[in-house]
């Protein structure tokens, strides 16, 4: 159903090799549960592969098991991400179609963001990796590709 292969967006990304039906859940993300003080001590270290778990925990998904942590990410995603008490899976939003790259929007919030650009080359790209209640709040993003789009103030929506 998915194969790794090289993104025009990031480095490596994850590909669909057949139809995905909308609401198929793809792929789990795999790793290990740590605390939010090892998580930040990892992030600190430059480990792009952690995941929010919930208040207490994150995922770590560095290990090479974790194939789900190619999944790239997009302003305008075909993948969402589902949670459980114990699971994370990246989950069809839409219809995809065979060698169509899998994304979802990473939802990094507007701290730091111009650490953060985004090379999705998605219609509505905000230019930075941010969820999408946050682009309204970042005022260089108005005029930057086409967010502009979306209006003074609004997400899109």
């Amino acid at each position: 159903m998915i194969r790794v292969g090289n993104s025009s967006c990031e480095g490596r990304g994850l590909f669909a090799t057949a139809p995905i039906a909308a609401g198929t859940k793809i792929i789990q993300y795999l790793g290990v549960k740590i605390s939010k003080a090892e998580s930040a001590r990892r992030k600190a270290a430059y480990n792009n592969y952690i995941f929010y778990f919930d208040f207490n925990y994150d995922i770590d998904g560095a290990s090479l098991e974790n194939t789900a942590r190619y999944v790239n990410h997009s302003c305008d995603p075909n993948c969402r991400i589902e949670k459980s008490r114990q699971e994370i899976w990246v989950v069809a939003a839409r219809d995809i179609q065979p060698n169509e790259e899998l994304s979802f929007n990473y939802g990094y919030d507007a701290r730091d963001y111009e650490r953060f650009p985004c090379n999705c080359g998605a219609r509505v790209c905000c230019g930075y990796i941010l969820g999408r209640e946050y682009w309204g709040e970042i005022p260089q993003l108005r005029g930057k590709g086409t967010f502009s789009a979306w209006g003074e103030g609004s997400a899109g929506e």
